[in-house]
């Protein structure tokens, strides 16, 4: 990731403090948990708390040593060092129950090798030949929806990026296939959070516990729907687009394909990163967007100027810088990812300061994404932040990892492209024609393996004049 165009004023780059030196104390926690009680009660906030605290503050998650860092210096240090000086954490047995030993679980050989493999199929020319699959759902989307129809905003999009993540990854094109994957997905995502955030984060993963049962159950369908779309592809032996077919044909340096259960893990992990966190993206935009009336005016603005009546495709993804920076700051303020980690080796430093071999270092995309220090209002949606001079921005500068909702470094997300393209075209094949009032009230993000809302997000569809 570059330097980002940003709202701070040449004054406030001047007075930006540089990353503290020295380990700032957390707050006291409690024998045998440390602080998991108070990080389990409120993530986002306990994270916040601590970045109130100074850039390098030690705190204890569970028994073990944890460090959290809020610059993004420390931040850039932690996130390229990954598999040299950091390295990649064990995620937990939610996680692995889930996505196996796929690329994002991976480590060391293992993980260089399947990245190699799988990089091919998300790679900026395939992400172009998606794109017309991505338009084309959120079309026959926009034909169903009526002017005055209520709707639940996350079912909607949900039900979307399901059926996009079905026809691009696995290359089926039934409602079918999409739900059945789907509810069970929705299944193991939440038991991944509550196992995150619970005792289940400490606990050995011989324990039997109701929630690890249910994501077994869960991810026991998604193995069968896997298995069954990999053996239709193999039966039909004709050439297809998807990602599965290409992952089907990949073969390392040494011309080996990727195993069975190499490709189950694959797909699970690329459907849950095209499907979930652009689906959350796109209810969290919703809400901002029906919150701010000047920034709708100024996508639909752009919409109507650009596109002049057709349907948006990849060609006019350049074109939308307005419509990308509602994105990229629907990203900032809730990211979807909203946490980083990764275990110092001996000799790791940050900033110049040792950290003691085993230490647990934590970055949030949520803290660093409001910090003051980077972002003028932080708290305000402000797409116009993004954009640089002619397009109705300052072309101020945001320091590199003060925005990060895809991660960095080696370990940088794969899908990264296919997330923003998704999530740009989608917003502007429906805003082209709707737009979402969504019922009165705050909204709470709820942190799992994603951030999601804390209710129903229903909304008024209004046909655009």
């Amino acid at each position: 990731m570059t330097t980002h165009t940003g709202a701070e004023t040449g004054a406030d780059r001047e007075d930006r403090p540089g990353p503290a030196a020295a380990f700032a104390e957390g707050p006291r926690g409690v024998p045998l948990l440390g602080n998991l009680p108070e990080f389990g009660k409120n993530p986002l906030a306990f994270f916040e708390r601590l970045r109130e605290r100074g850039d390098l503050v030690r705190w204890r998650f569970g028994p073990g040593p944890a460090l959290f860092i809020a610059h993004p210096d420390h931040i850039g240090e932690l996130l390229t060092g990954m598999e040299d000086t950091f390295d990649h954490p064990d995620l937990g047995i939610a996680v692995r129950t889930l996505l196996g030993n796929g690329v994002v679980v991976a480590k060391g050989r293992d993980w260089r090798r399947k990245r190699s493999l799988v990089q091919p199929s998300v790679r900026p020319k395939q992400v172009r030949s998606y794109a017309a699959t991505m338009a084309e759902c959120a079309v026959a989307l926009a034909d169903r929806w009526s002017d005055g129809q209520r709707i639940d905003v996350k079912k909607e999009m949900t039900a979307l990026t399901q059926l996009i993540a079905v026809r691009t990854i696995f290359g089926v094109d039934t409602a079918t296939d999409a739900e059945a994957i789907g509810r069970a997905m929705d299944v193991a995502q939440q038991e991944i959070g509550a196992e995150f955030s619970g005792l289940g984060a400490v606990l050995p993963d011989w324990v039997p516990t109701p929630g690890r049962a249910r994501i077994k159950r869960a991810v026991a369908v998604i193995d069968a729907e896997v298995s069954r779309v990999v053996a239709r592809h193999r039966d039909g032996g004709e050439d297809r687009p998807d990602l599965l077919s290409r992952l089907l044909t990949a073969r390392d340096e040494t011309g080996a394909h990727l195993s069975d259960r190499e490709i189950r893990d694959e797909t699970v992990t690329l459907y849950v990163g095209g499907h979930e966190t652009t689906s959350s993206t796109l209810v969290w935009a919703w809400y901002l967007l029906s919150r701010n009336e000047r920034a709708r005016r100024a996508l639909t603005e752009e919409l109507d100027r650009v596109l002049a009546g057709h349907e948006p495709g990849h060609d006019d993804y350049a074109s939308l810088p307005y419509t990308q920076a509602v994105v990229k700051e629907t990203l900032r303020l809730y990211p979807t990812i909203w946490l980083l980690t990764g275990v110092a080796r001996e000799g790791a430093t940050l900033g110049g300061t040792p950290v003691p071999a085993g230490t647990r270092v934590w970055s949030s995309q949520w803290a660093t994404h409001r910090d003051p220090r980077w972002y003028a209002d932080a708290e305000e949606f402000r797409p116009e932040r993004w954009l640089a001079d002619g397009e109705g921005g300052t072309a101020e500068e945001i320091p590199e990892y003060a925005w990060y909702p895809f991660g960095g470094g080696p370990r940088v997300c794969l899908g990264t492209r296919f997330a923003l393209v998704e999530a740009v075209l989608v917003l502007a094949v429906l805003s082209r024609r709707y737009d979402l009032d969504l019922t009165a009230g705050e909204i709470l993000p709820v942190p799992g393996l994603t951030l999601q809302p804390d209710r129903e997000v229903t909304a008024t569809v209004r046909k655009r004049r």
